[in-house]
């Protein structure tokens, strides 16, 4: 590889690599330019791939799904550009893709374009995914492979059953317990809330427990250990106690002893408790404060002045009794494990019963099934389905992850048949909390050892920036003393997370106050001569960093401070410019309130904050308790007086004094009540927001959009939960429970953005990696939290590098565990140093931890980096470190911190002022509607139908058929006549659709028992038993009698069908159609012209939409059928072809047939080849279902020419008619 060719063109696309990518030096840009080249098949043998990938078959993981996204658009966008310029339409989007090209002769350019258009349109369905989407898949597509369920279902939250199988585990060992079981439960558990986050960390862990023994006898066990270890250590004591207090007595008597330090008011006490401590068989606790140190050897020594010091076993003994009684035996862990053991197992039950998955889940179990017996088949069919896997972020990686890529693609191996290229940063694995492994990551450092690539330019961020921030580390990496800059050098000099300096690109435009360039790394000291708790800390800092940021705004109102760059204007500091990092909630609120004190709008972004932690969710509780139960007065008097709604304290007041006042918030609330049940929580929540005015009272708030945001957060997630809940008491409850475990946030839970508006970003370490920001504050980077082994379990790594947790911490691994707490620590530094693109300013004091007034700073990575390590002997000594730090480094400017000050920032006021509206040229709405024949209206005596189209056949029937005279009386027949007097009427006649619908079923062909049985189970469900014979009867003689289709052509069986559709919907569309034109040339072509009732005026624009009965096709021709249930007379005479006629033109079904007519020539015009409407359209018949054994067989049958059916089609298309031509031009003589 020479030193010319950028990494991404020489990379070998074969075999297992690793690319080390340190912050803001291109990572994205080349993995998008690795895709390139697979797309085209660049490369020879020792680098190509071998043969030319699609995007389906390059396998692209992320580890979030906004990455997943962007990545996704850059590959897409950078395909598309390439694309273009190996077309020759644009210049070269970059030097990278203009080497490339150059890579390849001219003649060859057209096709590789061509691929890589390809490949863009193809990027929706390409395999850039999260690590836990593309598990997920990979399960569902190799269902039979992987042993799991073809359809499961994705939670993205259990805390619900979660919280439900621990009240299970409860029940079953803890209800039964009595006595002192129960008592050290209530006492070290509380309930089943309590102990989940205790046992959550627990579940992957490893548990060594006594298998077979439940609680109760785990905890009976340890406490009559406890019990017999107490009364051993108490037994010489009471003896010891009065040997003691005479020493004490005799060395006052005699003077021997310090009269300051060793006084009879002083010990008297402590021996009281001591010896009431000896004698009480239960009593634990021991506190006799200073006397622990005091009666022991050293104590007596210094209080003794004179004579010999007195020696006894009991002082001898006093040095470890207090550590003795902290070390008595507890059930704790042992009942912890057994708890989360039973818990997890049945939790992983309950998930697979449900065929549920969680996110671990999907990893978990395309883990197990690759190491199962069908592993290597499996592995083998997804290495076919994806040759290539890009790993981004890998340093964020956990070890079952990395077990899965390694059974894939066998990272050791190198096989050069794939390509598993790994993509990450260790520097950058910060993210420990949620299961990421920096050691599992060195494991693959040490798999592809020899095949390690480094991108070594910054892109990001300015030539002192990035020089500032090598020189910080270089100083630790190359310090003697101290393990490196990032705690994994070895005794021996190996460093698996070394630290390299890189070069800088730089930036076109430059960071200027008053026209001097700001210094890159700022440090300011707040001096002290003792060490400062964090509370000084923060407080001081926040107001020096938002003094700071007011003045910068200002200036770049002023034009005093902001980007200068060669041929461009210069542009002012604006808020979007600047972004505070904070590692916590606690520092996030300390400096938003002194930048909001001083005019400066904020928004905070955090990626782990709980919209439940917040105290809207509290205020909502108490809103929905109050809504629920409005006549009871506590709760009512609670919502009240709760901090969102911020009554007075006088209207308050008012409510004690004024009963009827009382009484109209009863009122107010019984209504919201009303509201929740008839419309849902989120109408009534919403409701309330404005009874209450609190969208304007918040807004006029500092803080009111990040309250106004919460609450309609929490509104949205209270109507989702709704759904799924029954009753008002079932969600106060569900949002009770979600307040206790406030900690575990899902992401549908994690706070949002209140405002995208241009505003200081306040961002946590965490969130802010991956971003850039132009200036970052780091106001409170010294500070730290050491692991003291109070935070059960504690996590850390044993010598290989396995993750290991434990419930009972010795001293080395507290150790441990804070030495990896502080290299997180220092790459959590490394992260927030890297986000500034043109200056950083960090606060740094000498901290103290607690009523200890040594310094911690040396445990705070900032601390490291500056110490290596060593303590600082005394305050004074942090201005040294800070001065040394600053030597051969002109980019880097330390000074004291600057005295805070009240200056304001008044934003510039948005002056524009609403212009005149625009008034559209032509009308917007063009009266655009979905009509049917229904929707005609016929004369007044039939417009009685729906100005809608129906929704289904029946809809339309309940139209279609005869209409009764409401004035008439309804005749009801039990049974036993014939056909005739069947019940007349809507829905009568839609019962008798419905039989002929089901008879369409089964083929017409159905059986006369299973006609019966049909019939039967429909004529109960309406009480008319006495018509099942005469129904029966009546279609079975119908589906087998032959029914006239016109003369010339043989008679239609309805049994004898083979091609038809039952209740063929349709729909087409209609450009500005007048029924009254419609309805003439219906009249003009159809029953030789004869008068009917006209149609009233109406424009059909849109759809027009119908369902017909039956389409058939019979002897080669098509036709529709319709069948109606009217009622001509008393018997089969009746049911004449004039009697027939005479029906359809008063019901208008001329204009019916005639569009169903319409509606068939334009399907079979798209269908069949050499369409011809006289040779394929046959007609329609109109069955009268009530005359089938007359002698016209109650067929009514037409087809209309087909003039009138083209000129249909043209007046819904909206296209004139054509002009009839000249008389001259067909040579016809005037």
């Amino acid at each position: 590889m020479t030193g010319k060719t950028p990494l991404a063109l020489a990379f070998p696309l074969r075999g297992s690599q690793l690319i080390e990518a340190s912050a803001g030096t291109g990572k994205t840009f080349t993995i998008s330019a690795l895709y390139l080249r697979l797309v085209l098949g660049h490369g020879g043998e020792p680098s190509g791939f071998g043969r030319e990938l699609l995007p389906p078959q390059i396998l692209v993981v992320t580890f979030t799904d906004a990455a997943t996204k962007e990545l996704r658009e850059r590959i897409r966008t950078r395909l598309a550009e390439a694309a273009r310029y190996f077309r020759d339409e644009t210049s070269a989007p970059d030097g990278l893709i203009a080497d490339l090209r150059n890579e390849y002769p001219p003649e060859q350019w057209p096709g590789c374009a061509n691929r890589l258009d390809i490949a863009a349109q193809w990027m929706d369905e390409a395999a850039v995914s999260t690590i836990h989407s593309w598990c997920q898949r990979m399960l569902r597509e190799h269902a039979f492979d992987s042993g799991s369920l073809f359809t499961q279902t994705l939670e993205t939250d259990h805390s619900d059953l979660l919280g439900e199988v621990l009240r299970d585990y409860w029940r079953l060992f803890c209800y039964p317990m009595q006595g002192d079981t129960l008592n050290w439960v209530r006492n070290n558990w509380g309930g089943p809330a309590a102990l989940l986050p205790r046992v959550r960390g627990l579940f992957a862990s490893e548990r060594d427990s006594v298998e077979g023994k439940e609680p109760v006898e785990l905890i009976t066990e340890c406490l009559q250990q406890r019990r017999a270890a107490l009364l051993e250590l108490k037994r010489p004591w009471r003896q010891w106690a009065d040997e003691l207090l005479a020493i004490c007595h005799e060395g006052v008597a005699s003077k021997n002893v310090d009269g300051r330090k060793m006084q009879a008011r002083y010990f008297e006490p402590w021996f009281e408790k001591l010896k009431a401590w000896a004698e009480d068989e239960t009593l634990e606790q021991l506190d006799i404060g200073t006397g622990f140190t005091r009666l022991t050897p050293e104590g007596m020594a210094e209080a003794w002045k004179k004579g010999d010091v007195p020696s006894h076993p009991g002082l001898d003994a006093m040095p470890g009794l207090k550590t003795a009684l902290e070390q008595l035996p507890t059930p704790d862990a042992a009942v912890l494990q057994h708890a989360a053991r039973w818990v997890g197992a049945r939790f992983e039950e309950e998930k697979r019963r449900r065929a549920e998955m969680g996110f671990d889940d999907m990893l978990l179990r395309l883990d197990a099934a690759l190491q199962s017996d069908g592993g290597e088949r499996l592995a083998a069919l997804i290495r076919e389905q994806f040759p290539v896997a890009l790993i981004d972020e890998f340093q964020d990686t956990d070890p079952v992850q990395y077990r899965i890529f390694e059974s894939i693609y066998c990272i050791e191996d190198n096989n050069p048949e794939n390509g598993l290229f790994l993509i990450g940063d260790p520097k950058q694995a910060i993210y420990a909390f949620r299961g990421a492994d920096i050691y599992t990551y060195l494991r693959a450092r040490q798999a592809t050892a020899g095949r390690l690539h480094t991108l070594g330019t910054n892109f990001r961020s300015s030539h002192g920036m990035v020089g500032a921030v090598n020189h910080v580390f270089e100083r630790a990496e190359s310090r003697e003393s101290g393990r490196g800059a990032f705690l994994f050098r070895e005794t021996n000099g190996d460093n698996p997370v070394p630290f390299l300096p890189v070069d800088s690109q730089g930036r076109k435009e430059v960071l200027c106050i008053d026209g001097q360039v700001v210094p890159a790394l700022n440090i300011w000291h707040l001096s002290a001569e003792q060490p400062l708790s964090g509370a000084v800390y923060r407080q001081q800092l926040a107001a020096a960093c938002a003094s700071e940021i007011t003045g910068l705004l200002n200036g770049g109102q002023q034009g005093r401070a902001g980007f200068t760059q060669d041929g461009k204007d210069f542009r002012g500091l604006l808020p979007a410019d600047i972004a505070i990092l904070v590692r916590d909630g606690k520092e996030a609120q300390a400096v938003r309130a002194e930048l909001s004190a001083r005019g400066v709008r904020s928004v905070y972004l955090s990626d782990k904050d709980s919209v439940f932690a917040a105290q809207e969710a509290h205020d909502v509780l108490a809103w929905l308790k109050a809504c629920a139960e409005p006549d009871v007065e506590r709760p009512l008097r609670a919502a009240l007086a709760c901090i969102t709604l911020n009554l007075s304290l006088a209207e308050l007041e008012r409510l004690n004094q004024d009963e009827l006042a009382w009484e109209a918030r009863v009122m107010q609330f019984r209504s919201y009540r009303e509201i929740w049940r008839k419309q849902g929580v989120l109408p009534m929540l919403r409701r309330l927001l404005h009874d209450f005015q609190l969208p304007q009272a918040l807004m006029a708030r500092n803080d009111g959009e990040r309250v106004l945001t919460n609450l309609l957060h929490l509104c949205e997630l209270l109507q989702q939960a709704a759904a799924e809940l029954d009753g008002e008491q079932a969600l106060i409850r569900h949002l009770s429970e979600h307040l206790a475990l406030s900690g575990q946030a899902g992401e549908e839970q994690i706070l949002r953005l209140e405002s995208d508006e241009q505003l200081v970003k306040v961002v946590t370490i965490h969130k802010s990696k991956g971003l850039e920001y132009p200036l970052v504050f780091l106001p409170f980077i010294c500070s730290a939290k050491p692991v003291d082994g109070s935070r059960l379990p504690l996590h850390y790594h044993d010598a290989t590098g396995e993750a290991q947790v434990t419930l009972s911490p010795t001293a080395e691994l507290i150790a441990l565990a804070d030495d990896e707490r502080l290299a997180e620590d220092l790459r959590l530094l490394y992260v927030a140093l890297t986000r500034a693109q043109h200056a950083c300013w960090l606060g740094v004091t000498d901290l103290k931890r607690g009523n200890n007034n040594s310094s911690v700073l040396h445990l705070s990575a900032l601390g490291y980096l500056l110490g290596g390590g060593a303590a600082l002997a005394e305050s004074a000594g942090l201005k040294r470190w800070l001065e040394d730090l600053q030597q051969d480094c002109a980019a880097l400017a330390y000074g004291e911190m600057p005295e805070a000050t009240a200056e304001h920032y008044h934003p510039p006021q948005n002056e524009a002022a609403l212009l005149a509206p625009l008034i559209p040229k032509r009308k917007a709405s063009e009266n655009w509607w979905i009509a049917s024949y229904s929707a005609l209206r016929i004369s007044d005596i039939l417009s009685v139908g729906s100005v809608e189209a129906p929704e289904s056949p029946q809809a339309q029937k309940l139209f279609d058929d005869e209409r009764l005279d409401p004035q008439a009386p309804h005749e009801m027949v039990a049974g036993g006549a014939d056909i005739h007097r069947f019940p007349r009427g809507p829905n009568p006649g839609t019962f008798l659709h419905g039989l002929l619908e089901w008879a369409g079923g089964e083929g017409f062909t159905a059986s006369p028992q299973a006609v019966e049985d049909a019939i039967a189970r429909r004529c109960n469900r309406r009480g008319w038993e006495g018509w099942i014979t005469t129904l029966s009867d009546w279609l079975q003689h119908l589906l087998k009698s032959p029914l006239p289709v016109g003369t010339g052509h043989p008679p239609v069986v309805f049994e004898r069908l083979t091609q038809y559709q039952v209740e063929m919907e349709f729909w087409f569309a209609s450009h500005k159609v007048d029924v009254l034109k419609l309805d003439a040339l219906v009249c003009q072509y159809t029953h030789n012209g004869v008068a009917r009732v006209a149609a009233e005026p109406v424009l059909l624009n849109g759809m027009f939409k119908g369902f017909i009965d039956l389409t058939f096709e019979h002897d080669g021709r098509y036709y529709v059928a319709d069948y109606k249930s009217n009622w001509l007379g008393v018997d089969d005479a009746a049911y004449t072809e004039q009697a027939m006629e005479q029906s359809i033109l008063d019901n208008r079904y001329d204009l019916q047939y005639v569009l169903y007519l319409l509606a068939l020539h334009r399907q079979l015009k798209a269908r069949l080849a050499y369409y011809d409407y006289d040779r394929h359209v046959g007609g329609a018949l109109y069955l009268f279902l009530r005359g089938t054994r007359a002698f016209s067989q109650g067929v009514y049958f037409a087809r209309p020419p087909k003039e009138l059916i083209e000129r249909m089609d043209r007046l819904f298309q909206g296209k004139p008619e054509p002009k009839a031509e000249p008389a001259w031009e067909q040579g016809v003589l005037l």
